[in-house]
């Protein structure tokens, strides 16, 4: 199947654009927070030529334990986002939980992403698949990735095909995610560009005593091991200081390491597309 494009924003991702970026912080902590890391990366991104769209969730539904930072919520997040956007004239990506908040979001967000755990709940793609914008799908950590075809028609139905897939690792034992790198040339096969979330890809579900631990010392080959794949955008959470985070502490990458990951990735990126891949 020839492969789509998705334009976010002024972003094309897919069928040999170059490779995207996807980055923020995992939530949004604060506002003065949010803007510096979104400008930092914008001019990294910039300085690199590497298109990028900015990701921050103002919710995070699936939390561990009922203490676990969950972010401003909806109408404090999206009014940081609107900021993001207009200020810093980038295109913004956050995820939706329930149909409720598919409506305000869709009101700003240039692209809406739907959390890996509820990629098959077929009302909330429905009602995000009817918004006309672009969707984020991330690949359940329980999924197959043939089985993401599903998904895919789930949102054809509703009469969107201006779908990403994001692979993002797959449950292996307990408190352990393994990637297959098979899954990205599966997921394109479906005619969608594919994502690789190579954050939550090194996450340890439930293995940092009552939050998630992580071995974000892998991201930089995970990351190159997914270009070479054949990956259309790479998504990666970053924060100034993740040992001091609200959330994803342990599988954020620190902003000032985020320049050397990118040239990594960019030199594998490049030499694939040189190569007819």
């Amino acid at each position: 199947m020839a492969g789509r494009v998705v334009r976010i924003g002024d972003v094309e991702i897919g069928d040999g654009r170059p490779l995207a970026l996807i980055a923020g912080p995992c939530v949004i902590e604060s506002e003065e927070l949010t803007l510096e890391v979104a400008g930092r990366v914008k001019e990294l991104a910039a300085d690199l030529e590497v298109p990028f769209i900015f990701k921050s969730s103002y919710l995070k539904d699936n939390r561990l334990s009922p203490g676990s930072h969950a972010g401003p919520g909806l109408e404090s997040g999206l009014r940081v986002l609107e900021r993001v956007r207009g200020e810093l004239d980038v295109p913004v990506l956050s995820d939706v939980h329930e149909r409720g908040e598919v409506g305000p979001a869709s009101a700003v967000l240039d692209a809406i992403q739907i959390p890996a755990f509820l990629c098959r709940q077929t009302r909330l793609l429905e009602e995000a698949a009817r918004t006309g914008l672009p969707l984020n799908i991330k690949k359940g950590q329980f999924m197959a990735p043939d089985d993401m075809q599903r998904v895919v028609g789930k949102a054809a139905a509703a009469g969107n095909d201006r779908v990403l897939l994001t692979e993002r690792g797959t449950s292996f034992g307990y408190h352990n995610l393994v990637v297959d790198m098979r899954s990205i040339e599966t997921m394109k096969s479906f005619g969608c560009p594919v994502v690789f979330d190579a954050t939550h890809s090194v996450q340890l579900p439930g293995a940092g005593s009552g939050v998630s631990g992580g071995e974000p010392e892998f991201v930089p080959v995970l990351a190159r091991a997914a270009c070479a794949a054949g990956c259309d955008a790479l998504f990666l959470e970053t924060h100034p200081s993740p040992e001091s985070a609200l959330s994803d502490a342990h599988s954020m990458i620190p902003l000032s390491d985020l320049r050397p990951v990118l040239e990594g990735v960019l030199a594998v990126a490049r030499a694939v597309r040189a190569a007819g891949g």
